[in-house]
């Protein structure tokens, strides 16, 4: 399949953010970063920010769906209000969930496609038992918090043992990756076994950001 590329707002000028989407309309998600200074060191936006995103989204000729990335504690509790924001995936980290399978069913029956991300440090058989329900698996490749931090190199084993499984077992669940994406990178998540790609400020940080977005791809 096509790489899909997803800018992340977490790089976006808010006050602008109608603008800053229309300027992403090339690219296939809109990557929405949520943080509660608990689960990470920072503290970023709620689901208003989703439903402005959402409206600035539909307002395209071709509306991007909205890729929410949950680095918070206790995320089921917070679940429905980003679902009735507009996620259309909803993604939960697996080291703050307890019950990580009711965490995953629940977003099915919300009507959102299912993601898992993992820590850097976080090795990828904590997925053994889940996976055939995951919809999306997102491998962080920078420790999460904080946008423009440089690349991890060592994730890269796991997201290829991670692809292994999943074509292993048949699978279509498609593998994120979240960190240091630039175009001169993006051929060894892609060769790694990735489906989409989440970028910050390689894309935002661009002033052509439709360039920035196609220099992504054709890598």
């Amino acid at each position: 399949m096509p790489v899909l590329i997803a800018p992340s707002i977490l790089s976006a000028d808010f006050g602008h953010l109608h603008d800053e989407i229309a300027s992403i309309a090339s690219a296939d998600w809109i990557h929405v970063d949520v943080m509660d200074g608990k689960f990470v060191p920072n503290i970023t936006i709620g689901p208003l920010i989703v439903e402005a995103a959402r409206r600035a989204s539909q307002s395209l000729a071709r509306p991007l769906p909205i890729d929410v990335h949950l680095m918070i504690v206790e995320p089921d509790r917070y679940l429905a209000d980003f679902r009735k924001a507009g996620a259309d995936v909803l993604t939960v980290h697996a080291e703050a969930c307890v019950h990580l399978d009711r965490s995953v069913q629940y977003i099915k029956q919300l009507g959102a496609l299912a993601g898992v991300s993992l820590n850097p440090h976080t090795p990828e058989n904590v997925l053994d038992y889940v996976l055939d329900e995951v919809d999306v698996v997102l491998c962080m490749t920078v420790n999460p918090g904080f946008g423009g931090q440089s690349l991890i190199d060592r994730v890269f084993p796991k997201i290829e043992k991670i692809r292994r499984e999943i074509d292993r077992r048949g699978l279509k669940t498609l593998i994120e990756v979240d960190g240091g994406v630039k175009p001169e990178n993006a051929h060894r998540f892609r060769e790694a076994g990735a489906h989409v790609m989440v970028a910050g400020s390689a894309v935002f940080g661009a002033k052509d950001r439709k360039a920035a977005i196609d220099a992504i791809r054709r890598a």
